[in-house]
C-alpha cells in the first residue's frame, strides 16, 4: 500500500487524513473532492487504496462505487470507507461491495492506517 487517493469534499478532513497517512509512512497521497473527480482520476492511473467518504456533492460514495463496478478501469483497487456516518445501514451496504475492505469512522488516525496496512498484508 503506497499510492493513496482520498475522496472527500472537506478540505480540513483531507488535511487531517494526510497527516495520519504520512505519520504511517504513506507519502504518495492525492485527493479529489467528489466521486466524479475520482472517476476522472482513475482513468489516468490506479492507486493502491482509496479512502472514500459517503456524503459528497456531485457524486457521492455509493454512486462512485456503482460506477467503479461497471465503468472504471482499476478493478482491483481496494476501498476503505472513511465516513462520519454511524448508521448501521451504511455499514451493511458497504459490505455489498467486494472492493470495500474497511468501514472507518472519521477522523483517520495513524492507528487506523496501521491496522488497515496489517489487514492488507495478510
Amino acid at each position: 500500500m503506497s499510492r493513496v487517493l482520498l475522496v472527500e469534499d472537506n478540505e480540513t478532513t483531507n488535511f487531517i487524513s494526510k497527516l495520519a497517512l504520512r505519520s504511517a509512512g504513506l507519502e504518495d497521497v492525492d485527493e479529489v473532492l467528489n466521486g466524479m473527480e475520482a472517476c476522472s482520476y482513475l482513468e489516468k492511473g490506479c492507486p493502491d487504496i482509496i479512502f472514500l467518504d459517503i456524503n459528497m456533492p456531485v457524486m457521492d460514495g455509493w454512486e462512485f462505487l456503482d460506477e467503479k463496478k461497471t465503468k472504471i478501469p482499476c478493478k482491483n483497487v481496494k476501498v476503505a470507507m472513511l465516513t462520519s456516518s454511524l448508521r448501521p445501514s451504511d455499514r451493511k451496504k458497504a459490505e455489498n461491495y467486494p472492493c470495500v475492505i474497511a468501514y472507518l469512522e472519521k477522523p483517520l488516525t495513524k492507528e487506523k492506517v496501521e491496522e488497515l496496512k496489517q489487514k492488507i498484508a495478510t
